[in-house]
């Protein structure tokens, strides 16, 4: 009996759909940060909101969400708003699952940031009569995310992480492109240590971009 030879020619005279499916990749992780960012900051302010019922919302929204797998997230949106009449494709189903995912984990982190903000700061932003937006933006925001930043690069790095799920519903990323090859090769180790050689590779280079991001937006902070 032969031992196994690994042999990655096959799989890589497939690199045009290894190449789609990195792309769509990056396409879906760039939009789940962005927009699950921005939703998650929206989200944790109306957790700080006056008016209850946006609390409410807000704390039920993040219990849904961080409380149920992003699969079943995935086949609800893309298998479930079909019966009400609301169509997606592959991509744009999940593009949307990842941003309302990661929305619910973003929350949490920017609300813890935004909750160890001392009261003397905010009492003295009162005294030089500040306005509650002015307070917040000048004040409040920036030291919150300076603290928190470490945590939300480590969250949109398990946002790239999760587009493998994504194959299931049919979007060709990386995991899928990967198992079409193997499909089409029987290389299975070779097909799918690649694709964990290019996950790999996006993780560093991911962290690499978001800390030489942050370190210009706070240098006046102690984050570095």
């Amino acid at each position: 009996m032969t031992g196994y030879i690994l042999t990655f020619g096959p799989v890589l005279q497939r690199w045009p759909l290894l190449l789609e499916g990195l792309t769509l990749t990056l396409l879906l992780t760039a939009i789940g940060v962005v927009m699950g960012t921005g939703l998650g900051l929206l989200l944790a302010l109306a957790r700080r909101a006056d008016a209850w019922p946006l609390r409410w919302l807000s704390r039920a929204y993040v219990e849904i969400f961080r409380n149920t797998p992003l699969l079943v997230q995935l086949f609800v949106v893309f298998l479930g708003l079909p019966s009400i009449g609301i169509r997606l494709s592959p991509v744009a189903a999940a593009a949307l699952t990842l941003v309302l995912n990661n929305a619910a984990y973003t929350c949490e982190i920017i609300r813890a940031g935004l909750a160890a903000t001392p009261v003397g700061q905010i009492e003295a932003a009162k005294s030089l009569a500040l306005r509650p937006w002015q307070t917040l933006a000048f004040v409040v925001l920036p030291p919150a995310l300076a603290r928190i930043y470490p945590a939300l690069v480590s969250q949109n790095v398990l946002l790239m992480l999760s587009t493998g799920i994504t194959s299931a519903i049919g979007t060709q990323e990386l995991t899928a492109a990967a198992s079409d090859i193997n499909s089409d090769t029987f290389r299975s180790i070779e097909a799918f240590a690649l694709a964990a050689a290019f996950y790999l590779a996006l993780n560093y280079l991911q962290r690499l971009l978001l800390w030489a991001l942050g370190r210009p937006l706070f240098r006046s902070t102690n984050w570095a």
